[in-house]
């Protein structure tokens, strides 16, 4: 299969020739592949325009704006696909109109809406008409073919720092999750991913905010009462001999170690309080980082997120900071401020329609090339059936809550599956 680089990144921000980042062509024949299923093929497949569905007002309109200035870069240079905005308002009934104008308008493929919601109530209008939709949310819930979930997802997540730790031997997982939507997206997730590895079904816990139900989700993850019971019991009975022997016996049973816990690897899905809390009954509860290996969710990459050391030692996957230098410094320079993290979706989206508009066009077959292409955030691959494959490194945190990367995100998905 022949794979071209466009150096899409070089010829539309006019970066420095050595800069290797680009999107890569699909190596498809631009025939067309036919419609995804429940599509009526109201647009002509040869439609190269391109509209995108934001918040442009409401009060998610601050990051509607920033994505489309990001979108921008691309499409507002020459050569781009013919391009326009419609908002969305942020919300589900505002996301249904604006899918509707791009249907009038002759879009052949829809890049958003921001959030699930939105995505929910658009997708079937594009599906009918046969437009494929790039959706910013990252609920993989939403994904099925012809609408695409950009957003990284709790399964790209798991799936990366399932594979890190199977690399390392570590294969008997469990976890901390909240009681919310995240945490049983992360649950289905973990089950799923610990599976497809071939390893035992991960042992999770649930907890909710406070210092009470946190402390209880640690010990019961934690196997305390089993793996400090026997021990207990022995002081106990030594201590009830009320002599000389039975205090010397119990002082020397209480400075015996307990069994390590019953997993080799733990995922904490926490930030702020709630993390600072559970890092602090880790060790309390005879957790040790030299027995456990601690892993978390992609919020980690923010330092606030991760509590600086906390957690020293901990890993999680994210897209390398690195690959978005380009997009970042072109952001900033166009527009004055760094570009927030939802904006590198856009960039993607509209960066991948200009590279298709002007080859293939937006067929299933070349959207869903398994080679992939090159991002802001790393290589990412379409798949037929919605998902979104995506090349995370995984971090680990230091002494000093700085990130540093552990295993570099790969230059490739292809037969990855993932």
């Amino acid at each position: 299969m022949l794979r071209r680089t466009w150096l899409v990144l070089l010829s539309v921000l006019g970066l420095t020739a050595c800069a290797p980042t680009g999107y890569l062509a699909p190596g498809s024949s631009g025939q067309p592949s036919g419609l995804f299923p429940g599509a009526t093929g109201t647009i002509a497949p040869e439609s190269r325009k391109v509209s995108i569905l934001l918040p442009l007002s409401g009060p998610l309109a601050p990051i509607g704006q920033s994505m489309l200035q990001a979108a921008e870069i691309v499409l507002e240079a020459p050569g781009s696909p013919p391009f326009h905005a419609f908002d969305t308002g942020g919300t589900p009934e505002g996301a249904a109109a604006a899918a509707q104008q791009a249907v009038a308008y002759g879009a052949g493929i829809i890049l958003g809406p921001l959030t699930s919601g939105d995505t929910a109530a658009a997708a079937p209008i594009a599906r009918k008409a046969g437009i494929p939709m790039l959706a910013f949310t990252n609920d993989e819930s939403q994904a099925r073919p012809g609408v695409w979930v950009l957003g990284i997802t709790p399964a790209q997540q798991v799936q990366r720092v399932v594979a890190a730790l199977q690399s390392r031997g570590k294969t008997r997982l469990s976890a901390l999750l909240p009681d919310n939507e995240f945490g049983s997206a992360l649950q289905t997730a973990l089950q799923s991913a610990t599976s497809a590895a071939g390893d035992p079904p991960p042992n999770i816990q649930i907890y909710s905010s406070g210092i009470g139900p946190i402390n209880e989700a640690v010990r019961s993850v934690s196997d305390y009462a089993d793996r400090r019971g026997p021990i207990q019991a022995q002081i106990n009975a030594a201590r009830a001999l009320d002599n000389a022997a039975g205090r010397a016996r119990m002082h020397e049973l209480e400075r015996e170690p307990i069994p390590p816990p019953p997993f080799d690897a733990l995922f904490v899905a926490a930030t702020g309080t709630d993390l600072q809390e559970i890092a602090a009954f880790l060790p309390y509860y005879d957790i040790n980082p030299g027995e456990v290996q601690i892993v978390g969710p992609t919020l980690w990459q923010e330092p606030a997120a991760r509590g600086g050391a906390a957690l020293a030692g901990a890993w999680y996957a994210a897209p390398d900071p690195a690959s978005r230098q380009q997009f970042a410094d072109a952001y900033a320079a166009k527009f004055g401020s760094p570009p927030p993290a939802l904006a590198d979706l856009a960039f993607d989206a509209a960066a991948l329609a200009r590279v298709l508009a002007q080859g293939p066009g937006y067929s299933v077959a070349a959207l869903t090339n398994p080679t992939g292409f090159s991002g802001a955030d790393g290589v990412l691959a379409l798949r037929p059936d919605g998902r979104v494959a995506r090349g995370l490194a995984v971090f680990a945190i230091g002494a000093g809550g700085e990130a540093t990367v552990l295993d570099p995100a790969p230059t490739t998905l292809a037969g990855t599956g993932t």
